[in-house]
């Protein structure tokens, strides 16, 4: 399989970022390693995205699918899933695993903008989790990803609250002290505030349907969803059906 980035793919990919992930590929499956809390958090965030919208039978792109974390979970749950990613790395790692969990997804190399316009009103459900707070312009990827739904289909997004809190516990607290990632994987002045995706997606057409945020206590070991969106949280959208 030959593939390649287009130009519009590399207009919203920051160099860097992309390096950070694709230097974490051969061990994005090692669930007690720097991908720890990913594998921790998603059951979460599939539990999530099932309850408002059940997958069986959907078809789903995964944006930024990375190792195919993600992906993996929607499929075992019946949905027809694309897992797209701008890095060669992570992708041939979710190859690879898919070859063990006997899945079916479709992977490809592609960002979301340039896959928008060859894929329009083509997925039922889209989820873009983790990537808007490591591209130079989130509002284009969530613009891109309206175009990718159906009308009347589902959005769901993952980032970082922007603020003193954030900061303290997803900066220093989970890269410094708690190490529950890799230090230098978050960007402070990157993160985005609920109020900015709110706005990109009601400019793009889409209309919010939930908000809610993920906490980790450091004394249980443990992660929940609910409550204050202070520092991680999950937003939920619908495209309005035009």
């Amino acid at each position: 399989m030959i593939e390649k980035l287009t130009d519009k793919d590399r207009a919203n990919i920051d160099a860097d970022e992309l390096a950070k992930f694709e230097a974490m590929a051969p061990i994005w499956w090692d669930k007690n390693g720097v991908q720890k809390a990913l594998h921790d958090i998603n059951a979460l965030r599939v539990d999530y995205i099932n309850t408002h919208c059940p997958l069986s039978g959907k078809r789903v792109l995964d944006v930024a699918c990375g190792g195919g974390i993600l992906s993996e979970a929607m499929a075992a749950l019946g949905a027809r899933v694309t897992g797209i990613d701008a890095g060669r790395a992570p992708l041939s790692v979710a190859r690879l695993h898919l070859e063990k969990s006997g899945l079916r997804i479709k992977y490809e190399l592609a960002a979301a903008e340039a896959y928008a316009a060859a894929h329009a009103d083509r997925f039922d459900v889209v989820t873009c989790l983790e990537l808007l707070e490591h591209v130079p312009q989130p509002s284009s990827v969530v613009a891109s990803c309206r175009k990718l739904v159906k009308p009347g289909g589902d959005i769901f997004f993952a980032t970082l609250n922007r603020n003193p809190k954030s900061f303290l516990f997803a900066i220093i607290g989970a890269e410094y002290i708690l190490k529950l990632v890799r230090r230098g994987t978050h960007t402070y002045r990157k993160f985005v505030k609920p109020a900015e995706l709110e706005n990109w997606g009601r400019a793009s057409g889409l209309r919010l349907q939930d908000l809610t945020g993920l906490h980790y206590n450091p004394f249980t070991r443990k992660y929940s969803m609910g409550g204050n969106t202070h520092v991680n949280y999950m937003m939920h959208f619908k495209r309005l059906n035009v």
